[in-house]
């Protein structure tokens, strides 16, 4: 039986630890609070938050495979990149998790908005980005992707390259080392870059906001339809109060299936 190694804390930091957890748990504490179980359910399956759920949850899911396709090859470039090169790389992916959201929507509207960089080429071509729902899916995979490279990079990173040479020692193929050695080997931090992203996608607000708008059935997801409700408009507060409690609930379920892939999780 393993013993523990003994603890070297100072007993005085308990207090303020003991604060900071506090300080995060009791206001969603404060909000479950609120929640009206008695119309819980109606609240839920209200037509507007119906709409706000299935347009947050198709949205999501689509910003996460936009974010595999593209997130996968950019993790491993950066793996398998110099030191030099992955601190460049790894800096500009981070860039859009320490930007406010804001930010993320207006860079977005001036790239694809009708005076953009690629906005006007688009509109040329009669496609037109900006306050529809594709804006809603660039707009989270935008700001989720991040956590997803992030996740995996550091995954393919501890995995090394010593099974990867080997196998291609005996013979196989990029593709093959890649599908059968590389992507096994970093499926944990597959696992949890995908959850995180998908996560963060559904619970994205303030690029939404700007690059997508808020049109009820269109553009307006989750977070979209909580902030209406809150501002006297849209959805009632009750209603809203329940979106919130799932989408903290999701994000609870998350954060599980989080811990459940991590190897040295405490079971």
């Amino acid at each position: 039986m393993s013993r523990r190694t003994p603890a070297f804390v100072p007993r005085a930091l308990v207090a303020p630890a003991a604060l900071g957890l506090a300080f995060l748990v009791v206001p969603l504490v404060a909000l479950v609070a609120r929640v009206q179980w008695s119309t819980l359910w109606q609240d839920v399956t209200s037509p507007a938050a119906l709409s706000a759920l299935g347009l947050s949850l198709g949205t999501g899911l689509v910003a996460t495979v936009l974010c595999l396709l593209v997130g996968v090859p950019l993790a491993l470039l950066i793996a398998r990149s110099g030191a030099r090169a992955a601190a460049i790389l790894r800096a500009a992916v981070t860039v859009p998790l320490v930007l406010p959201p804001m930010v993320g929507g207006i860079a977005l509207l001036f790239l694809f908005g009708r005076n953009g960089w690629l906005g006007g080429a688009l509109d040329l071509v009669g496609v037109r980005l900006p306050f529809t729902t594709a804006a809603v899916v660039l707009a989270q995979a935008f700001v989720a992707l991040p956590f997803l490279v992030l996740a995996l990079e550091g995954a393919l990173r501890a995995t090394g390259t010593g099974y990867e040479q080997a196998a291609a020692a005996l013979g196989a193929g990029r593709w093959t080392v890649l599908r059968r050695v590389t992507l096994p080997l970093a499926a944990p931090g597959l696992v949890t870059g995908t959850v995180l992203c998908f996560a963060r996608a559904i619970g994205e607000f303030g690029a939404t906001a700007l690059f997508a708008g808020n049109a009820p059935g269109v553009t307006q997801t989750m977070p979209l339809a909580i902030y209406t409700a809150f501002n006297g408009a849209g959805v009632s507060q009750g209603t809203a109060v329940a979106l919130a409690l799932l989408l903290l609930v999701t994000a609870v379920l998350v954060l599980v299936l989080v811990r459940a892939w991590r190897p040295e999780a405490v079971r």
